[in-house]
């Protein structure tokens, strides 16, 4: 049994080796065909289609495309043929202030000018999500439109009395209360309606002497009768009363105080019987055709209100009906409790159905003559330290854009700084558009943390060399190659490190190694210096070169 076993498993480890072999033998044949086909074919030209990049994505491609414009013939204005752009300009990405029209080595570093391409993709700041993307994330723009912006507030008061209208009586001269026509305060008063009568005996000297002159004869007597007339101005008689007494030719001892408007009496200081003194108040009345109500309005919306603001307040005392007012004054006062202001409004109160106490609802509706800019306020983000859109561009670029609001109302923003009429504004999906592109610059940005900047974004590059000159804040080195910049060796300037400093005990001739970046102004930043270890020396060698190593390092 074990026999038969065994002789199967050799006949079909043999099957599988000859399919095996055949199979092998099959993709040579194959192989082989491909082969002379391609050497028999003639080589086709570069297309955009098989470019290896549509635009230079590093300095060393950039110089490729350079070298290649050279030998074209190429300049700039002209159409690159592989990457379909049209060439803006030339310039040096160390030094990217200067501009150039053709393509030559820069005259600054020993490196080849790089090209700029129009409608290039490359900006910072933006990113770009394809329409199957948008669509999937269901991005939806708005447009930034022009137009008057009607805030609408809505708060809660309380009516009071109208300070502005009101009436306080006192005594012009020393009397007695003899009658009260009124009894008690907030009693209803109209205009002209006797209140009370006083009996004044300092009044009746006056008006005797007054008459007594009158009735005297003489040439020279015009001057003895104003004086008497001035008298009884003195103490305390109206012009109506001296003309009473003049016409009737009696005194007039009692006076009637009578409401100057119509009202609520809201103080009554004065009984039947009391002596009253020059100045001491008898009592106040309140007009009540116009009423306060003391709005509380939360600090975060006064922005949007402002004096004669039109308001409409209805009250569940008196359902139905409506209050027309205007926002006399903004109470410059906060609440430290609620966070609130008091904004004072004025309100009609036909009826006098509006009293002290009772509680409104109001509605502020401030209709601006000036025009603004608008977009829709889902689609401001704020990000604790700055507010900002994501603006829409072509070609499904999106770009975070910084922008200074003003008033909100109605689901509509105020924009005073950073966009335009016209522009495009996403209102849906900002963040997922962040999260899809994945592009650090913008996601910093988005939420809130510090802008990306040179220091640490920029590619660091590495590299050995030698001091050759130290001065305050920049060192000269003699450096060799720097593969990732395609640099030779040279001798340049570079920036002293930021954080650090440079080493201590650092000497013209050490033997250093450094990191480095290129910032904005396209000088060469060191982020890293250090001295570099000498080259071991042979024994017999070492007593005669002791003093060459201590400053001899090794090459690059």
């Amino acid at each position: 049994m074990k026999l038969k076993n065994l002789v199967i498993a050799m006949i079909a480890a043999t099957a599988l080796s000859a399919a095996a072999y055949g199979l092998y033998a099959l993709g040579m044949q194959r192989g082989m065909g491909m082969n002379a086909d391609a050497e028999l074919r003639p080589a086709q030209p570069a297309t955009e289609a098989n470019a290896t990049q549509a635009l230079p994505q590093s300095v060393a491609e950039g110089e490729d495309a350079t070298r290649r414009h050279i030998a074209d013939g190429l300049k700039a204005g002209d159409m690159d043929p592989v990457t379909g752009k049209k060439v803006l300009y030339y310039h040096d990405p160390m030094v990217p202030g200067n501009k150039f029209d053709k393509p030559a080595k820069s005259p600054f570093m020993d490196m080849m000018l790089v090209p700029v391409y129009a409608d290039s993709d490359g900006d910072q700041g933006k990113v770009t999500v394809s329409p199957r993307i948008q669509q999937n994330l269901g991005v939806r723009t708005a447009e930034v439109t022009e137009g008057v912006l009607s805030p609408q507030v809505s708060a809660v008061g309380s009516i009071a009395y109208n300070e502005r209208d009101q009436v306080v009586m006192q005594a012009r001269a020393a009397g007695f209360v003899e009658r009260l026509h009124v009894r008690a305060t907030l009693d209803a008063v109209k205009q002209g309606q006797p209140l009370a009568d006083l009996y004044v005996p300092d009044w009746v000297a006056a008006q005797e002497e007054f008459l007594s002159v009158r009735r005297m004869r003489g040439a020279d007597m015009g001057s003895l009768v104003d004086g008497a007339r001035q008298r009884m101005r003195q103490v305390g008689m109206s012009e109506d009363q001296i003309k009473r007494v003049e016409q009737t030719g009696k005194t007039q001892p009692r006076i009637t105080l009578v409401a100057p408007i119509g009202g609520v009496l809201s103080e009554l200081m004065v009984r039947e019987g009391m002596s009253v003194m020059p100045g001491a108040t008898l009592l106040r009345i309140n007009g009540v055709s116009t009423v306060w109500a003391n709005a509380e309005v939360p600090e975060s919306q006064v922005a949007q209100l402002r004096q004669g603001t039109k308001v409409q307040a209805r009250s569940p005392a008196v359902p139905g009906t409506t209050f027309e007012g205007t926002v006399q004054a903004l109470v410059p006062e906060v609440s430290p409790g609620t966070r609130t202001l008091k904004a004072r409004v004025q309100l009609n109160n036909p009826g006098m159905r509006l009293v002290p106490g009772m509680s409104v609802a109001m509605q502020f509706m401030d209709m601006r003559a000036e025009k603004a800019l608008l977009i829709p306020t889902e689609a401001v983000i704020q990000t604790g330290k700055r507010t900002v859109v994501m603006l829409a561009e072509d070609k499904g670029r999106f770009r975070p854009v910084e922008i200074e609001t003003g008033i909100e109302s109605d689901g509509q923003t105020e924009v005073k700084r950073g966009l335009d009429v016209g522009q495009r504004v996403v209102v849906s999906s900002q963040f997922l558009i962040d999260s899809e592109a994945s592009l650090k610059g913008v996601e910093a940005r988005l939420n809130g943390s510090p802008a990306p900047t040179m220091d640490n974004t920029a590619p660091r590059h590495e590299g050995q060399g030698k001091v050759e000159a130290l001065a305050g804040e920049a060192i000269t080195l003699s450096h060799g190659p720097i593969a990732s910049l395609k640099w030779g060796s040279m001798t340049m300037d570079f920036k002293a490190p930021l954080k650090g400093g440079l080493p201590r005990h650092l000497e013209v001739g050490d033997p250093v190694s450094f990191e480095f970046y290129m910032d904005a102004d396209g000088m060469p930043q060191l982020t890293r210096l250090s001295h570099l270890a000498p080259e071991p020396q042979p024994a017999s060698e070492a007593p005669h070169q002791a003093h060459g190593t201590a400053k001899q390092g090794s090459k690059p």
